[in-house]
């Protein structure tokens, strides 16, 4: 049998071509991430149409209480699931049960206290992410009920990461799909039909995360290779600690998305109140703003995660050229994609404006300029995404976590303090590219070195190989 026949029967991520693989890898993970992104954007579609601008801002200052949230569901979906699969794979399938029933408990317990505490100190709380007097209504309507489903959205999430690790990535995905499905179809009804606002929006997001969350759990009662079993729902410290630690990284980087939220949301006010745009004004158009870079940013992040498998795979096999071809691959398909996604922010702003309704001549003129400006180096991002994924498929753990920290962390949050200090409400807009163009700067100095390594790799294995191939007999050298 010859060596390419050997090398088939074995895991087709180490020979079937890395084009298809990485299409059928990433395309799943592109929906899935969009998915996500497009509840938050579809309330805020239908907010801006049906309440107008102030509703907007309302979405914007309760963004940073979904991220919190997302960090825990993160940190026990991630964690519970990655601990799962370390322990299906040594074939502890007791262990991997114990896990998915602790996980249960421990979404629906730090769910309902992020519930409790959230509605107790929910005002405080507006304040400090940036909630003026104008906006706080709204935002008090619309997250005291957001915080009702917190139990809810933890659930689906963290489940959503045990059906990926129990076999079933597609039901993971459509769990998120229908809900987001019916998000879509209920936030007219409850905003316009029933004429109940933003806390209708509200409603439509939670009815959503509750049918997700109770797909998910009917298919661990019923169908899951790992069931749920009331005898093993009792905190175990062992497997909490393992989650906890596990999923401390997803959750780190959700942390810092909040923090940067938050500072970007007060500056927003403070300098927005000093300029004739005013504090509601900017609070607002920057919300639609962050939600079009999200969507764009989804598919790269689709694209980064569905190439790492194929990654890891040729990593731990040493196929060091097909790690090549896939890096290089999923870096051209994000940029081309994010490239065309930022190319019609700078030429159609206001058709993308339009969805989220009117908020008068300043608004729309300060939200164009928003677009434009903010997101003017956002077609950076998909090489410093895959880039990140890259150095984590690779078993570069460190250089992973510190560029995956780098642009909101290291350069975003320091820029949102420092520059409108010498350009008042334009040096928030400044701060978006500078930190885009300057993180994929840095992250091209992680790279170039990276890539000059692999290239001696391959050099080397091509010369291994040609070493091992048979030598050619003399007869058949004489017919050349």
């Amino acid at each position: 049998m010859s060596h390419t026949a050997v090398e088939q029967t074995g895991n087709p991520l180490g020979y079937r071509p890395v084009g298809k693989l990485l299409l059928s890898f990433s395309v799943p993970s592109i929906i899935s991430c969009l998915v996500n992104s497009i509840y938050n954007i579809v309330d805020q579609i239908f907010i801006g149409q049906g309440v107008g601008y102030l509703g907007n801002a309302a979405t914007t200052v309760a963004f940073p209480v979904m991220t919190i949230v997302m960090a825990f569901a993160t940190l026990i979906g991630s964690g519970g699931s990655a601990y799962a699969a370390i322990k299906l794979g040594e074939k502890q399938g007791k262990e991997a049960k114990l896990t998915l029933n602790n996980l249960l408990t421990l979404s629906v317990a730090v769910g309902v206290v992020i519930t409790v505490l959230g509605l107790l100190f929910l005002e405080p709380i507006l304040s400090v992410f940036g909630a003026t007097d104008a906006v706080m209504p709204y935002a008090k309507d619309y997250t005291s009920i957001i915080l009702l489903g917190v139990p809810f959205s933890i659930l689906s999430v963290s489940l959503s990461n045990m059906a990926r690790t129990d076999g079933s990535p597609r039901l993971s995905m459509y769990g998120i799909l229908i809900g987001a499905v019916l998000n879509t179809v209920l936030d007219p009804i409850y905003i316009f039909t029933l004429g109940w606002g933003v806390k209708g929006a509200a409603l439509a997001t939670i009815t959503s995360q509750l049918l997700s969350a109770v797909i998910l759990l009917v298919y661990f009662w019923k169908r899951g290779h790992m069931r749920f079993d009331r005898r093993a729902m009792k905190p175990v410290g062992r497997v909490v600690g393992k989650t906890l630690t596990l999923g401390a990284s997803s959750g780190i980087t959700q942390v810092v998305a909040c923090i940067m939220q938050v500072v970007m949301n007060n500056s927003l006010v403070y300098y927005g109140n000093l300029s004739p745009v005013g504090g509601e004004v900017a609070l607002s158009a920057m919300g639609i703003v962050m939600k079009i870079a999200m969507i764009l940013g989804s598919v790269c992040i689709g694209i980064g995660i569905g190439s790492q498998p194929i990654l890891g795979f040729n990593y731990g096999a040493q196929h060091n050229l097909r790690i090549r071809k896939t890096y290089l691959l999923a870096v051209v398909s994000a940029t081309i994609a994010i490239l065309a996604g930022w190319v019609f922010c700078q030429t159609c702003p206001n058709l993308i404006l339009q969805l989220f309704g009117g908020g008068g001549d300043t608004f729309n003129e300060f939200a164009v300029r928003c677009m434009r400006v903010y997101l003017g180096g956002i077609f950076c991002a998909g090489f410093q995404i895959v880039s990140t994924n890259y150095f984590q498929a690779t078993g570069q753990p460190f250089k992973a976590s510190v560029l995956s920290m780098l642009r909101q962390l290291l350069l975003l949050i320091p820029l949102l303090l420092l520059l409108p200090v010498f350009f008042g409400l334009d040096g928030i807009l400044y701060a978006g590219p500078a930190a885009d163009i300057g993180s994929a700067v840095i992250v091209f100095l992680f790279v170039v070195p990276e890539m000059k390594k692999l290239g001696r790799r391959i050099e080397l294995e091509q010369a291994g190989k040609a070493a091992a191939a048979p030598p050619v007999p003399e007869s058949a050298e004489r017919t050349f």
